[in-house]
């Protein structure tokens, strides 16, 4: 009996010790996949839509070695007006080079911003298409890219269409990004509205994610911290609307808004612009004053989000806005009722709201119809709610100075996620020229919107 029984405990002794081993296993791989969710993947503390990662040891579609653009001699064409693939994601130096390449070939003017990054870069852009040559009120519409690091295929999206359009437009063709296609007449089209864009706004931490590949989102300022997780400011936190969001927003939900803790990925910063980059961005929209529409390139939850992104949009109560004190206890909560009792909504004019859904509705039409993916449109406070946003800071500041002119304002999150990457930022070889092909269709369907919307007062230079 008793060597019986002393046989039958040693099997469940060994389950036992078996079943703690994995379940510390999994507690660990948890652990892992959760330094590696984004911020975005959380609303309140709970997952949103898409978001349950593990990390794994893939990164993705490979970094580009060398320079497959001969130091601005040789020119990049997109997808759009080629039959053929990209194997590798853009390099910081090849985003650089190829976008010489694009400027000699091409002729267009090209500027540096006046602020050099904290690891001593510079910020740049170019000026295409518009009625006006070089006079700055020509360009209606600016498209910056890859303020995040570890979105992977950001600036490469924005390159190769403004690569599409040039040569479109040079040769007499169309444009066809997977299902969608584009006529050369609505090539001629777009290009009358005039583009600002930025391919590259946070170049130090793009460069850092690509060496390291650590799914690094802010950049690499020291001054908040000189080492891990410290390092660095969440740009897209960093920008003048509601920043301060422990006065702004509701204690309920101030936390998961935005970070003053330097190691959070979500860390705004000391104060509004106090990063070179985000100083960059309003320099731009400051320099291009006709600017209509602004487009800031994420990934990767498949969604075009327009303006508010800090409360529900609401028309009925123009008092209720993101300058008024009053609501600062209660800003952000989405399950109340704006006008009933402490209930708030942000306030945006009724044509203006119709014409921010609008747009991006065409928009997420093209980029559902380029490859097959369904794209949702949705104001951006549904996804989670928002301080310091570049698209919000854009959309806001014809509100907060009625001299300046009105923005519609979207943040696109391109592609799906990659769910076999250290990192789901990081697009597989597919994935990534599927994200191209819903780009360039994103950034076309933009343009010709902009031309039906209207792109307000007449150029005057």
């Amino acid at each position: 009996m008793s060597n019986n029984t002393s046989f039958s405990k040693q099997p469940q002794l060994s389950y036992l010790l078996n079943f703690i081993m994995k379940f510390l296993s999994i507690l660990a791989l948890v652990a892992v996949a959760k330094a590696c969710l984004l911020p975005e993947e959380r609303d309140g503390g709970h997952l949103v839509k898409r978001k349950s990662y593990w990390r794994r040891q893939s990164n993705g579609a490979p970094i580009g070695t060398g320079d497959r653009f001969s130091g601005g001699t040789i020119v990049p064409q997109g997808l759009g007006t080629q039959t053929t693939s990209f194997s590798t994601i853009l390099s910081v130096a090849e985003v650089s080079s190829g976008f010489e390449a694009l400027a000699s070939s091409y002729d267009f003017p090209t500027f540096t911003a006046p602020y050099t990054t904290f690891e001593g870069r510079t910020i740049y852009g170019g000026t295409v298409g518009g009625s006006a040559g070089t006079c700055v009120n020509a360009y209606r519409a600016y498209f910056n890219a890859n303020i995040h690091a570890r979105e992977r295929g950001s600036a490469d999206g924005l390159l190769y269409f403004i690569s599409d359009l040039l040569y479109a437009n040079k040769n007499g063709v169309g444009i066809r990004y997977g299902s969608k296609s584009y006529t050369n007449a609505q090539v001629k089209t777009a290009l009358t509205v005039g583009i600002v864009f930025v391919p590259m706004s946070n170049p130090d931490g793009t460069n850092y994610d690509q060496t390291s590949n650590s799914c690094w989102r802010k950049n690499r300022n020291t001054k908040s911290g000189s080492s891990g997780a410290s390092v660095g400011v969440d740009l897209n936190r960093n920008f003048d609307f509601v920043w301060d969001f422990t006065t702004k927003f509701a204690s309920s939900v101030a936390s998961s808004v935005a970070s003053t803790n330097p190691s959070s990925e979500t860390y705004h910063g000391t104060a509004v612009f106090s990063e070179p980059e985000t100083k960059a961005i309003k320099w731009v929209l400051d320099t291009y004053p006709m600017i209509r529409y602004f487009i800031d390139l994420h990934s990767y939850t498949g969604d075009v989000l327009y303006s508010w992104g800090s409360d529900e949009n609401q028309s009925k109560y123009a008092y209720m806005n993101f300058l008024n004190s009053t609501y600062n206890s209660v800003r952000g909560i989405l399950s109340d009722t704006p006008g009933s009792g402490s209930g708030y909504g942000e306030y945006s004019p009724t044509q203006e709201l119709a014409d921010n859904k609008a747009v991006g509705v065409r928009i997420g039409a093209a980029m559902s119809a380029a490859a097959g993916r369904t794209y949702t449109v949705t104001p951006a406070a549904n996804l989670y709610p928002t301080s310091g946003a570049s698209d919000d800071y854009s959309y806001s500041r014809h509100f907060a100075n009625t001299a300046l002119n009105l923005v519609h304002s979207y943040t696109i999150e391109f592609g799906f996620g990659n769910s076999a990457s250290s990192c789901p930022f990081y697009p597989t070889v597919a994935q990534y020229n599927t994200n191209l092909q819903e780009i360039g269709a994103a950034y076309m369907e933009t343009l010709l919107a902009a031309v039906d919307t209207g792109l307000g007062d007449a150029v005057t230079c």
